[in-house]
């Protein structure tokens, strides 16, 4: 059974009150055991990150092995205090709580992007320019084919090809 994903990019304005509205089809996809909750939180990068309510209780299971490790103390705090369960309102409306906008430069344009397990949201103009360095390779240490490379080589197949290659020794080595 495969997991479903979100993916997609759409540009949205803030309102007056710093309100966005979700896209339907993403809202659609937040949906669990008949409930549109989901949590806001700080993510990589410079954006924020919107977490389907099991996704976020995974994340905290992990982080619970973690909790008495001295150096995860500061991150947890930040996390954790900026961290925002929520809900649309009728028409879609997300508010956008004004620590996490100010955190990441959000003004009043916002580019929600789908990546995999999390929606992103981002400042329009970091968005644009990291897409834009990205397809230029204007940044030298980043390279888009070696990193579509690696991203779509599984680790299935490396596995598969170590396996091949021990078969392979095992038959030259008995003939």
């Amino acid at each position: 059974m495969t997991q479903g994903f979100f993916s997609g990019s759409y540009e949205v304005k803030l309102d007056e009150k710093g309100r966005f509205v979700l896209p339907q089809d993403l809202r659609y996809q937040l949906v669990e055991n008949g409930e549109l909750k989901f949590s806001i939180a700080l993510s990589m990068g410079g954006c924020l990150a919107i977490y389907k309510r099991s996704e976020m209780d995974r994340i905290v299971e992990c982080f619970r092995k973690k909790q008495h490790i001295a150096k995860f103390q500061k991150f947890f705090t930040l996390f954790f205090s900026t961290l925002f369960h929520t809900s649309c309102d009728k028409v879609g409306r997300v508010n956008l709580p004004k620590v996490l906008k100010n955190g990441v430069g959000i003004q009043s344009k916002v580019v929600i992007a789908g990546a995999m397990n999390k929606i992103e949201l981002w400042p329009q103009e970091v968005y644009q320019k990291n897409l834009t360095d990205l397809l230029t390779d204007a940044r030298n240490d980043q390279d888009l084919s070696a990193l579509m490379e690696e991203a779509f080589s599984s680790e299935d197949s490396q596995n598969e090809t170590k396996i091949e290659d021990a078969v392979e020794r095992v038959q030259t080595t008995t003939l």
